[in-house]
């Protein structure tokens, strides 16, 4: 289950910049509601929320989850500052969305993924430690989406991947995401 702006097709899914109806909690559960409730009425056995930007986005998804009570993991697109805070690619607390899924029943991990590998490890810790829940890992190759090019840029940076450390911070799923 991918976030908002995959829909669109513009690079906002690593924003969490969305026009309306993406710019409320309102507006993103009337999105997420009937894919959500699509799968959940098929029997996955769990769902995969991942890509998720922003705070007010995990928010939308714990709701629908709670309500339809189907097992999920909750997965975010993070960026670590040089300082080692970990926000959402919104820029906020990212520890704040965590925190929010402790207390979601639905909720079985949380994690990161779309993440450049240098900034896993960090991600991990407060993920483990803010949720109470196993951690999913599952990064990108470090490079960055031009939305408007439609194209990768930059350089791979798999030379940061570490899944041991990972592991040992807390992970119990570990894959790859875009260009692993």
């Amino acid at each position: 289950v991918g976030p908002y702006g995959a829909v669109l097709a513009d690079g906002s899914e690593y924003t969490g910049d969305y026009p309306a109806p993406g710019d409320s909690v309102a507006g993103l559960r009337a999105f997420h509601r009937p894919r959500l409730e699509l799968l959940a009425d098929a029997g996955a056995d769990v769902l995969a929320c991942e890509t998720i930007p922003s705070l007010a986005e995990v928010e939308a998804l714990l709701a629908e989850l709670e309500s339809l009570a189907v097992p999920a993991w909750l997965s975010l697109t993070t960026v670590t500052t040089p300082d080692g805070r970990v926000l959402t690619r919104r820029g906020e607390d990212a520890g704040e969305a965590f925190a929010m899924a402790a207390g979601a029943s639905s909720v079985i991990a949380v994690g990161v993924n779309c993440t450049a590998p240098e900034g896993v490890s960090a991600a991990v810790r407060v993920a483990a430690r803010r949720s109470g829940k196993p951690v999913v890992v599952y990064p990108n190759s470090g490079e960055t989406w031009d939305g408007p090019k439609r194209t990768w840029i930059g350089r791979p940076g798999l030379d940061a991947v570490d899944a041991d450390t990972w592991v040992g911070d807390g992970t119990r799923l570990v894959g790859g995401c875009c260009r692993i």
